[in-house]
């Protein structure tokens, strides 16, 4: 009988952390050999870390018998570029095994965001390998961001994920009726402490102190460099407003420099010390090291890891701007985004602004899911009809877009005898004579 090798593939030490969580939690069962397949999907990744080189990592690696390397295997190609034509699969699943050293094995693959490379062509390349998924953040909670091709999907057994929003259940994979299962918060809040231990010793930072989450949404082309310098110094000014006069910010990897210059002059003229943190090490490290007295981001996954699983405060900023730049309306950042502006508190506490409803909170996802991917969950029809016909206003208006419920025919949308005005000719020609009229008068 064949052996069995268990290949876990991991982009993100949070990804890593969660999959060692899984492990110790027994949720996998024992296999003759277990490899972690590391992903470096930066956008240049011979300059970036991959995950085993992060401080950290090494209390993870003893969770498996191998660490092996996607980037090594496919080089030069990048991950998130490279599928090999299907003719070619055969033979580049023999290489995989000759290089791997699996021989003929019998493969399970545990996958990361298993709709897009490269986690999707892993899953193409071992045509007869059972799959399990896991999410690494707060995707998992909306649509599958693109239609997965049956043979993959179909040998998807279950969904492994970690308990962020409580009492809301992942929408990823439904459409296979792919079961979701919960990975235990002790066993990861365990591992987080052991990789905790293992990073060397940080800045010292203040009691009291807010810390500041940086994402690049540049990198995303959601929002302009300077849009995100000015995003960021908001964050610390909403900070300072609440009576913090220590900011620790944490920029993402990968981010320009004068991101942290620009807060530099801010703080400057706020008169409050700031701490910038370039060492590149997980947010739950800072949690569990500093226990900040305020958590700032825009929809990062750690604000809910901050709130739900080590009870800090947290507090969003930025996410109605993001909700109207997403484009198209199924990317797949929309429901993190949704879900950071309808749970987390508002970090200038602005009327409207309050959280929704949590009886409602499944609703509103269930809905904004439906609009996202009408063709996928038609079955979600009458539920989103449902919610928008009882709930759409003021303040959950901003997570569905007008155009996007009319042309579905979804309560909110434009009225059936009027849905012909945004494709009128007459009436784009009368639009456009209209703002030429006003700026001639400006003039």
């Amino acid at each position: 009988m064949p052996r069995t090798t268990q290949i876990l593939c991991a982009s993100t030490l949070y990804g890593a952390a969660t999959l060692a969580a899984a492990i110790d939690s027994g949720l996998f069962a024992e296999p003759d050999r277990r490899v972690l397949l590391v992903f470096n999907n930066s956008q240049t990744p011979e300059t970036t870390p991959a995950l085993d080189e992060m401080p950290g990592f090494a209390p993870l690696r003893d969770h498996f018998d191998d660490v092996l390397s996607w980037n090594e295997a496919i080089r030069p190609f990048h991950p998130g570029a490279w599928t090999p034509r299907p003719d070619d699969i055969p033979l580049f699943e023999r290489y995989l095994r000759l290089l791997w050293d699996l021989g003929d094995d019998r493969v399970q693959l545990v996958l990361e965001s298993i709709q897009v490379t490269p986690a999707l062509t892993v899953a193409q390349l071992f045509t007869d390998a059972s799959i399990e998924v896991y999410a690494d953040g707060l995707m998992s909670y909306g649509p599958t961001r693109n239609k997965i091709d049956p043979l993959v999907g179909t040998r998807v057994r279950r969904l492994l994920h970690l308990d962020l929003v409580p009492g809301l259940t992942p929408m990823l994979l439904t459409e296979f009726d792919v079961p979701a299962q919960l990975v235990p918060t002790p066993a990861f809040l365990k591992v987080m402490g052991e990789l905790t231990e293992a990073v060397p010793e940080l800045p010292a930072v203040p009691d009291n102190a807010a810390l500041l989450l940086g994402q690049y949404l540049s990198a995303l082309n959601v929002l302009s460099a300077k849009e995100e310098e000015d995003l960021h110094v908001r964050m610390m000014r909403g900070a300072v407003e609440r009576g913090h006069r220590t900011v620790v910010f944490k920029p993402h990897p990968t981010a320009p420099a004068r991101y942290s210059r620009a807060l530099e002059t801010e703080a400057a003229r706020l008169g409050v010390a700031l701490v910038v943190l370039d060492t590149p090490v997980l947010a739950e490290v800072l949690f569990e090291k500093t226990r900040p007295g305020l958590v700032v981001g825009c929809f990062s996954t750690a604000l809910f890891t901050a709130s739900a699983f080590y009870e800090l405060p947290v507090a969003r900023a930025g996410t109605e701007q993001l909700l109207e730049r997403l484009t198209p309306y199924q990317n797949s950042n929309r429901v993190p985004v949704v879900l950071a502006d309808a749970v987390l508190e508002d970090l200038e506490g602005r009327k409207g602004e309050e959280p929704v409803p949590a009886d409602t909170l499944g609703s509103l996802v269930t809905a904004v899911g439906f609009v996202m991917q009408p063709q996928i969950h038609t079955a979600l029809r009458p539920a989103a009809e449902r919610y928008l016909a009882q709930h759409l206003g003021p303040r959950t208006q901003r997570y569905v877009k007008r155009k996007r419920l009319t042309s579905l025919g979804l309560p909110g949308g434009l009225p059936e005898r009027l849905a012909f005005l945004p494709r009128s000719t007459t009436a784009r020609r009368v639009v456009r004579r209209a703002r030429a009229l006003r700026k001639a008068v400006k003039r």
